[in-house]
């Protein structure tokens, strides 16, 4: 397996050579300055790329292999009148991409969050810093604090109970950290952040908008794309939505073993295939992650490696575990990707990455980005690197 390491490009407080040291060879980034919906151009992909592949004398080189991500624009996962546009250009980009030798896309469907979590700085007992979502406190944000229309539909009596004494325990800062933690923005998202009212606004424009006309917006979406990705030679990897489970009245369709295989009954070109985000597809206790990585081995072009552990009595809360210690088994999971690498083709290989770190030891004093720190993510990636030279002995 190809190691990669996430890098959010000239600002990012990992450098590339901080990179180096941890033995990666190649990146995974993004054209994060260029606004959603537009062309990414050949130049600007280019320059990119000579800052990452650019080596300075006696260093080891790295390559921009992963792409994470391409946005998809709102108007294409409504389905908008005009959203045509929208896709042109994303597969121009997609195509500007292959032609310089960048052609694993990472991508998501999510609709208006990405990534979502209710604590940034959730404290271990090691003295570390996790990240963490409370599904009382989402809970809490949800109803009392955005007010969101018929939220409490979504919610038991119990439940709100609990989250109406999440929110009376809590003071303003905490209330403003919650807000701005959900909706303010983080590195993994590729969209705007919001002010509450335009978030309130954002979600309305989903209102009406089943889950099953969602899904076929994605399939319209892929229809369009693969028969283009296949003849650029890309390979593109969706990646779950996170957590893995409706939210904020949203419809997600990306979530289980079998949102999978309907993806891949509908729209089976060998372009079509997924990012298997472990600690994602982990945070559900029905998704089996070595049945799924068994089941599905063929389509996975790029896996995010990572643990989670659920609350005991509520497994919709969830913290970022250590790489290896976390109610997934990590092991089986590598082992089921280095068995489906070794019927592969030569040179093509499943890229991986360690997924967030724990922020730890020099790092607690530094500024960085919410589970991108350097030396966490150090940590889980040699732990990876271990089971993985330890189980191709045996393979």
């Amino acid at each position: 397996m190809q190691e990669s390491w996430r890098w959010f490009g000239p600002q990012d407080p990992v450098t590339l050579d901080d990179i180096r040291q941890t033995g990666a060879t190649d990146i995974v980034s993004a054209l994060h300055t260029i606004p959603i919906g537009e062309i990414w151009p050949v130049e600007a992909i280019k320059a990119h790329q000579a800052l990452i592949e650019t080596t300075p004398e006696g260093m080891s080189p790295l390559r921009w292999s992963v792409v994470e991500s391409i946005p998809v624009h709102e108007d294409i996962k409504l389905a908008r009148p005009g959203c045509e546009t929208y896709i042109e250009n994303w597969i121009q980009s997609m195509e500007h991409l292959a032609a310089c030798g960048v052609n694993t896309i990472c991508y998501n469907f999510m609709p208006v969050i990405d990534w979502t979590r209710t604590d940034l700085k959730f404290r271990l007992p090691s003295g570390a810093y996790a990240l963490r979502f409370d599904q009382d406190a989402f809970a809490a944000f949800d109803l009392f604090i955005l007010q969101r229309v018929n939220a409490h539909k979504d919610y038991t009596p119990q439940e709100i109970q609990r989250a109406q004494n999440e929110y009376e325990r809590m003071s303003k800062e905490e209330m403003e950290t919650l807000t701005s933690n959900i909706i303010a923005g983080l590195p993994g998202r590729m969209t705007d952040s919001y002010s509450i009212e335009d978030f309130r606004l954002a979600l309305a424009q989903y209102a009406g908008l089943c889950k099953e006309h969602f899904r076929e917006n994605l399939f319209n979406f892929l229809q369009r794309v693969l028969p283009r990705a296949e003849r650029c030679g890309v390979k593109l990897a969706i990646h779950p939505d996170d957590p893995p489970r409706d939210m904020l009245g949203l419809p997600r369709v990306v979530c289980t073993a079998e949102d999978l295989r309907k993806l891949f009954e509908a729209q089976p070109s060998p372009a079509n295939g997924i990012t298997l985000c472990v600690g994602t597809y982990g945070s559900r206790p029905d998704n089996d992650l070595p049945a799924m990585a068994r089941e599905f081995g063929d389509r996975i072009h790029f896996a995010h490696l990572r643990g989670v552990s659920r609350d005991a009595n509520e497994q919709r809360s969830f913290y970022e575990a250590n790489h290896l210690d976390s109610d997934i088994d990590m092991v089986s999971v590598i082992r089921e990707l280095l068995t489906q690498e070794k019927r592969r083709e030569q040179g093509n290989p499943i890229y991986i990455r360690p997924d967030h770190g724990h922020q730890m030891m020099d790092d607690l004093n530094k500024k960085t980005n919410p589970g991108y720190s350097g030396i966490g993510r150090l940590k889980g990636l040699a732990e990876i690197r271990g089971v993985i030279r330890a189980l191709s002995v045996s393979l």
